[in-house]
């Protein structure tokens, strides 16, 4: 069967990543809805993507001024991964997980994505099936489908939010090939705590075993430096040595139109030599996947410093506070910069279609296959969140008037 059979054009791939539940609901809700018109009005309440929603601090904008200015005729050459750049990732590593990383190990990406999209194509074969939990971040099944695996989805806990791990073990088939971890969770700020994630190593350990093939962990950490009230992250590769862990300083500094991120392979893990040769071949493959020459000399620079961490939280607690005040119910999150909130009605669409109408624009937990819920982004300005209380108060009531 030839391209022109599928009427477009396009190949089955590419149908089936735009195919994709979630991944049309986001495209229409940025395409098309009243978002898409409205997003940019003032005096709306923007609780939707981590986008800025305040001018960016003077040293994230002067660490890139600098690195825009040429040191020699080669400073806008082709750049794979840079040596300072690798070594200031590697050293922070060591210093914020306490694992070994070497600078070799570090392949720097164009952002997170890229990096998940590297480990997926590194080490999974076409047909292989990848596990990971809903409520997942929306881009895991694109990412998945498009370099041709199997996504198979668990749910949390929903509880807790933690992983099920016996759901996890129940999934895993011959065909398994990796798990995406990712904590602190988005969109529920959950961070795994290190029974759990001992126990996930000690299943995949047992589970590869039995079907003679090295299952591998994902382990999507972007929020892994922004937690609350002291807490300790744990990272899947203390664990478990076959993990690859995929990093972005768009939410460290909260600047996701600048694409650098990494991917990095633990000194432990087996193997990383042969698959460090392979991912460097794959970056080239896969287009290039370097960040631009100037975020590659900001690295070092980057690593100094991050957005205002206790901002956040002040704005978790004032939102999280007034919210359970008015009788929503919600996990306070440990990480990352979102609240995932209990939708007063089933219907977590048409609530976020009152909130809208009230000018506050949330995402509806069905955009993260959970429906009965919704995802606020602490990335709003404390304006905004001062602005919006009312709003929500109105739209609890309204919503327990239609189920009273």
């Amino acid at each position: 069967m030839n391209g022109e059979s599928h009427g477009s054009g396009a190949s089955r791939r590419a149908l089936a990543v735009a195919g994709i539940g979630p991944y049309r609901s986001l495209s229409t809700f940025l395409a098309s809805s009243t978002y898409a018109r409205r997003q940019n009005e003032p005096g709306i309440c923007d609780f939707t993507l981590g986008n800025p929603h305040q001018m960016p601090p003077q040293d994230y904008v002067e660490a890139l001024r600098g690195a825009a200015v040429p040191h020699s005729d080669q400073w806008f050459a082709y750049k794979q991964s840079t040596p300072e750049a690798r070594e200031a990732a590697a050293a922070s590593l060591r210093g914020h997980l306490g694992i070994p990383f070497d600078p070799v190990d570090i392949h720097l990406t164009t952002g997170g994505f890229a990096a998940i999209a590297l480990a997926l194509k590194t080490i999974a074969d076409p047909g292989d099936e990848v596990i990971y939990t809903l409520p997942p971040w929306f881009c895991y099944e694109p990412l998945v489908v498009e370099a041709g695996l199997v996504p198979v989805k668990v749910k949390a806990r929903l509880e807790t939010f933690d992983l099920d791990i016996d759901a996890i073990r129940a999934a895993i088939t011959p065909r398994t090939r990796a798990v995406i971890v990712n904590s602190p969770n988005n969109p529920t700020g959950r961070i795994y705590p290190p029974v759990l994630l001992e126990e996930l190593g000690a299943v995949l350990e047992k589970s590869s075993a039995a079907t003679g093939r090295r299952i591998y962990i994902i382990s999507d950490e972007p929020y892994n430096r922004i937690v609350f009230d002291g807490a300790h992250f744990h990272s899947p590769a203390e664990f478990y040595p076959y993990t690859l862990l995929a990093y972005s300083y768009g939410k460290t500094h909260l600047s996701p139109g600048q694409r650098l991120g990494y991917l990095a392979l633990p000194s432990e893990l087996p193997g990383r030599e042969q698959l460090g040769e392979v991912i460097t071949a794959l970056q080239v493959a896969m287009g290039w996947i370097y960040p631009n020459a100037i975020m590659q000399y900001a690295l070092p620079r980057l690593e100094e410093f991050s957005i205002d961490i206790g901002l956040l939280q002040r704005k978790r607690d004032r939102l999280a506070g007034a919210l359970e005040e008015m009788g929503y119910r919600l996990i306070r999150p440990e990480g990352t910069f979102y609240l995932f909130v209990r939708s007063p009605v089933l219907d977590d669409e048409a609530f976020a279609g009152i909130l809208a109408a009230r000018d506050v624009f949330v995402l509806s937990g069905t955009m993260f296959e959970t429906p009965g819920f919704f995802r606020i982004s602490l990335t709003a300005s404390e304006e905004m969140v001062e602005r919006s209380l009312p709003a929500f108060a109105a739209a609890f009531d309204q919503a327990a008037a239609l189920v009273g």
